[in-house]
């Protein structure tokens, strides 16, 4: 909700005058004792100053370049600010303000930072000085940013005041109703597998120093919004976080009895997901710079990109603390069946899954997935369960949201940094309502695109797929059995089953035993070979001593050698008869059987001491033809990510190039089909929110005006309904909390007939030099005639 900086100021300015009070009174507390800081009021301070009264005062105005005006006030007028406030300028000091900023100035100061979150303070001073002419001073930017606290205060206190208004001021309303596509569902709407779809992510760049060497801070405020989590609320899963973070813990062993594991949520990640993560590192590991109080921000928002809530990362990195605290938020908040996206989701799943969060997730029906972004640096079978390309029901939904939240929020950075905890939760809170006003203002527009790109897909890819499947002869029913096959193999990739485990023990002892016959034989002729051909007998002689133990000395050592060898060979021997018996082996296997074979094969792929006597092998074979085939390189196989590269692994077993489901068949027409309901239910959706909030606005923005109280909004839907090929209901809903008699059409023309007053009103109105141009008046007018002939 946008306001005028002197319509709103001067009608909300009694009721927040307590707020200013309170902005002021932490920069006096240095000077006074605590009790009287809390126990002071505005307008005691300022009940002394005779009125009605007129006084002159130095003055900034950006439009003007005054340097002084007189201020006239009506008998009606009780303080010095009321009469500022009124006359277009903000003091400095609540009391005897000796400079006065304008409205004006401020707003122009705000609308920019809005834009531009990294336009400091100290810039905008340095331009006004500039454009007035003077020397840049310290004391110019510590009296703007003063005056534009108060400012932002006043603006905070007025949206406060128009949401009570218009019945928007209850808990979790944003979470509830900020997104109509979400959040408003009607009667007898087509049914949606995730009736909604959320994201989150942490973000490191709006971080802020703690204090160095002990010093107190000195702005000791808080600030409270609807965004935020606090701390304590967070802090309750401090413990639950720390769940076994070993690969081999199976989460499906702490899930309901009953639950089917095939078809659990709660995915367990390989390997390939955890240690390649810093996010899903266990909580001990992820350390912070002790140099920052608040390290980042941990923040959810809807698949349109509306921000749910925001949690303040405080002394940690991305901690599961963080996302288990929003995940048990939704569950108390936006009720059932939601699809949560997060970098690292599969291994949140298995935290759900140890925390007291498990049964109500389950029972809920939730479900974790990766976003597409990330999506694509897990392991294959992660990717197989949690990607959005996978998942039935997502459409064309990739979740990287966060992803362009965080690529304009972190403009924010610059100005947070060095900020007081009040100030940057100031900034961010401002800077995340104009994104969410700009998304909503985009959501019909985002609709339309979604349902164009899904459009296409179905145009351009479905006659190539229709041909594909009439030359192949296939069906839909082939490919979901191909898409099984896929799990399947997937599922198990990596994995020995129990007879390749006993067969690969197998055919290693049949090569030891081959190694040790081959040594025993060796052993053996050399101890023979000891032996003279003409042997004789002959009693050792003294003369003959030396000889004679020289010789003993050497045939011991033979003969130990080949008893030592014999007996390894034995030992061997005995347990492959052994696995023989217990494997039903009858005949023992030779190099050239085919079991023996394939056996080889499997431990190419399972064992890597194998794999590098198999490249070995090849690289000599290789070099024996002629002319050489080309060899393989160790150090680069070690970085192969996909099968076909490796050439050697294609002649095995696990050979996919012949498997059906390894041909590029794409998904993408199921998806589109799939966004194209998603647009259809949540068009609809926005359509009779407009034209609700239409009918609720006109009578909010009635009541105001008898009273002179300046409620009013902006309102922009793009009609999609007129769109080719669309296949959605063209006309309004009724909400779901709506009464049964409740009309959705609503009669505009009197709102109509009122902008187009004020809009001539403010033609001939320039006293404040605020009037809206011809545009912008002409936008707002025609934009409220075409809603007024939407279909009802």
């Amino acid at each position: 909700m946008q306001h005028e900086p002197v319509d709103g100021m001067a009608a909300g300015a009694d009721d927040t005058m307590g707020a200013v009070d309170d902005d002021f009174q932490w920069k006096q507390s240095l000077m006074t004792s605590e009790t009287m800081r809390h126990s002071c009021s505005l307008c005691e301070i300022l009940s002394a100053v005779t009125c009605p009264f007129d006084f002159s005062i130095n003055v900034i105005n950006i439009y003007t370049l005054v340097t002084t005006t007189n201020i006239r006030s009506a008998a009606t007028i009780e303080t010095a600010a009321e009469a500022l406030v009124l006359s277009g300028y903000l003091g400095t000091t609540p009391h005897s303000p000796t400079i006065a900023i304008s409205l004006s100035t401020l707003e122009l100061y705000r609308r920019p930072r809005l834009r531009k979150p990294s336009l400091s303070i100290e810039a905008f001073a340095k331009v006004i000085c500039d454009l007035y002419h003077w020397p840049y001073r310290r004391r110019y930017r510590t009296v703007l940013a003063d005056t534009f606290d108060i400012y932002l205060t006043i603006h905070h206190n007025v949206d406060a005041k128009v949401s009570k208004a218009l019945g928007r001021d209850t808990e979790n309303w944003c979470v509830l109703n900020a997104c109509p596509p979400c959040t408003y569902e009607l009667k007898d709407e087509p049914e949606l597998i995730h009736r909604r779809m959320i994201v989150f992510d942490g973000n490191n760049l709006l971080s802020r120093m703690a204090p160095l060497g002990g010093h107190e801070v000195g702005d000791t405020r808080k600030f409270h919004s609807d965004y935020y989590l606090e701390p304590d609320y967070i802090d309750v899963y401090v413990s639950q976080s720390n769940a076994p973070s070993s690969d081999d813990e199976n989460p499906t062993s702490r899930m309901p009895t009953g639950e089917d594991p095939g078809s659990s949520n709660m995915s367990q990640p390989t390997s390939a997901c955890t240690d390649t993560w810093k996010a899903a590192t266990a909580d001990a590991k992820k350390k912070s710079w002790g140099i920052f109080e608040e390290t980042g921000v941990f923040t959810s928002a809807c698949r349109h990109g509306l921000i749910l809530w925001i949690a303040d990362m405080i002394r940690s990195g991305e901690l599961f603390k963080y996302p288990l605290a929003i995940v048990s938020r939704a569950l108390e908040t936006l009720g059932p069946r939601l699809l949560i996206g997060y970098d690292v989701g599969c291994k949140l799943a298995i935290m759900i899954a140890s925390s007291a969060l498990a049964q109500k997730f389950v029972d809920a029906e939730y479900r974790m997935c990766v976003d597409a972004f990330h999506g694509y640096t897990h392991s294959y079978a992660c990717q197989d369960k949690n990607h959005p390309n996978i998942i039935n029901g997502m459409g064309i939904e990739d979740l990287a949201t966060m992803e362009r939240i965080f690529s304009s929020s972190n403009q924010l950075a610059t100005v947070t940094r060095y900020a007081s905890g009040f100030n940057r939760r100031v900034y961010i809170d401002s800077f995340f309502k104009q994104w969410d006003e700009d998304k909503y203002l985009n959501l019909g527009n985002m609709l339309y695109r979604n349902y164009i790109q899904a459009r296409q897909i179905i145009d351009e890819q479905q006659i190539a797929v229709q041909e594909a499947k009439i030359s192949l002869g296939i069906s839909d029913n082939d490919i979901k059995t191909w898409s099984l096959e896929q799990s399947r193999y997937l599922a198990t990739a990596g994995h020995e089953v129990k007879w390749d485990i006993h067969a690969v023990a197998y055919v290693e002892l049949l090569q030891k035993l081959r190694e040790a016959r081959a040594a025993a034989e060796n052993a053996s002729t050399l101890f023979l070979n000891a032996t003279l051909v003409n042997y004789e007998f002959v009693t050792p002689s003294t003369t003959s001593t030396s000889h004679y133990t020289t010789n003993l000395s050497q045939t011991r050592k033979l003969e130990t050698r080949r008893r030592h060898t014999n007996e390894r060979y034995d030992s061997i021997l005995q347990d492959v008869v052994a696995l023989e018996l217990k494997m039903g082996i009858v005949r023992q296997w030779e190099p050239a059987d085919q079991q023996y074979l394939a056996t080889l094969n499997t431990s190419l792929q399972t064992r890597c001491k194998a794999i590098q006597n198999a490249v070995k092998s090849y690289n000599t074979a290789a070099l024996a033809l002629d002319p050489p085939a080309p060899t393989l390189d160790w150090s680069k196989v070690l970085h192969y990510n996909f099968l076909e590269e490796f050439v050697l692994l294609c002649e095995t077993r696990q050979d996919i190039r012949s498997k059906h489901w390894a041909e590029p068949v794409s998904l993408c027409i199921e998806h589109a089909h799939k966004e194209i309901h998603h647009c259809n239910v949540e068009s609809r959706r926005l359509h009779t929110s407009i034209v609700d909030e239409e009918r609720h606005f006109a009578q909010v923005i009635s009541k105001a005006k008898s009273v002179s109280d300046p409620l009013s909004g902006a309102l922009e839907e793009f009609y999609l309904y007129s769109l080719d090929g669309f296949t959605g209901c063209s006309t309004p809903g009724v909400s779901k909390n709506a009464q049964d008699a409740v009309q959705t059409s609503v009669d505009l023309q009197p709102l109509v007939d009122l902008e187009h007053q004020s809009v001539e009103a403010n033609e001939n109105n320039d006293c404040e030099g605020l009037e809206e141009d011809d545009v912008t008046a002409g936008e707002v007018g025609g934009l409220l005639n075409y809603i007024s002939e939407l279909p009802s």
